[in-house]
């Protein structure tokens, strides 16, 4: 439950990030983007998988370069999801999911593996 929390932290911490930086990438309070992390961290364990393997073709295509697409559009969900959550335009979101997928990966390095 501890790494659950720390996981849904830093994810909420790169929602933050990208908001700051982003003109286009909004949310209305610390509730707001709590409610976006924990929607964002449902859909990538739930809907990305899906949504990965049938884009996969596209995703070999690219080199890869396709995931950050998945990426915008799971942002891009949870921000149609949750009206306190706004994302404007496609560039916006490409770059949050930048951001986003930056600090979870640091937040991913921080609290370490759960096997080891």
């Amino acid at each position: 439950m501890t790494r659950f929390l720390a996981r849904l932290i830093f994810a909420a911490l790169g929602l933050a990030l990208a908001a700051y930086l982003l003109p286009g990438v909004s949310y209305n309070g610390l509730f707001d983007l709590l409610i976006a992390a924990l929607l964002l961290g449902v859909m990538n364990a739930i809907l990305r998988p899906v949504l990965f393997v049938l884009t996969l073709p596209l995703t070999i295509v690219t080199l890869g370069l396709f995931l950050l697409v998945l990426n915008a559009a799971m942002i891009g969900l949870v921000a149609w999801m949750l009206p306190g959550f706004t994302v404007d335009g496609f560039w916006p979101g490409i770059m949050a999911a930048i951001i986003t997928g930056l600090a979870s990966w640091i937040g991913g390095v921080v609290i370490g593996d759960a096997k080891r």
